[in-house]
């Protein structure tokens, strides 16, 4: 079973909003330069980078985390993970980074961005922007940016939908017969 908890003009909003708030928290954009995690958060990031230009005609450089190596929950697989690089082409030492990604659940990708990022240098700030949060957290991580917060059990699943690699704009609570492995 799969529920629409936001639509596609929904999304927009929510990153209009999201732009808007990441300006205003950092008095403008000047030393702010976006993270996104692969692979949603990297469409996220590039949408907000989109909309800040709007907003500040100014752009923000955009960067890709790929967090693979420095997940926990890899060791002991079988199966070899898919590696894709990271790009991030401009230093991060000294900047305001936000930290962007799609679902933010138990905390464990975010804490592997953040090695990931520490080890490419050290920022000023690290901020953390999500589109969704569905709460169960097993490690002390908060987002500084918010799009929805969607309560869930901890066997519902929440899938984000983007058209760059899906048919259409949209966040689903689904239940999920998977118990142990929702995002």
């Amino acid at each position: 079973m799969k529920t629409k908890v936001l639509d596609a003009d929904g999304l927009r909003r929510t990153v209009n909003r999201l732009s808007h708030e990441v300006v205003e928290k950092n008095k403008g954009v000047k030393d702010v330069v976006l993270v996104g995690i692969r692979t949603r958060g990297e469409f996220l990031a590039h949408r907000v980078a989109k909309k800040i230009a709007e907003i500040e005609n100014m752009n923000v450089q955009v960067g890709i985390l790929d967090i693979t190596l420095y997940r926990d929950d890899l060791r002991g697989r079988l199966d070899q993970p898919e590696l894709k690089s990271s790009e991030i082409l401009f230093d991060i030492r000294g900047k305001v980074i936000v930290l962007i990604d799609d679902v933010l659940f138990t905390g464990r990708t975010i804490r592997s961005a953040l090695n990931a990022l520490m080890d490419l240098g050290r920022p000023s700030e690290i901020q953390l922007l999500v589109l969704v949060d569905r709460g169960h957290r097993e490690l002390p991580i908060k987002a500084d940016y918010v799009g929805k917060n969607v309560p869930t059990a901890r066997e519902q699943k929440v899938q984000v939908a983007m058209t760059e690699t899906d048919e259409e704009d949209a966040v689903y609570l689904v239940e999920n017969d998977d118990k142990e492995n929702g995002q």
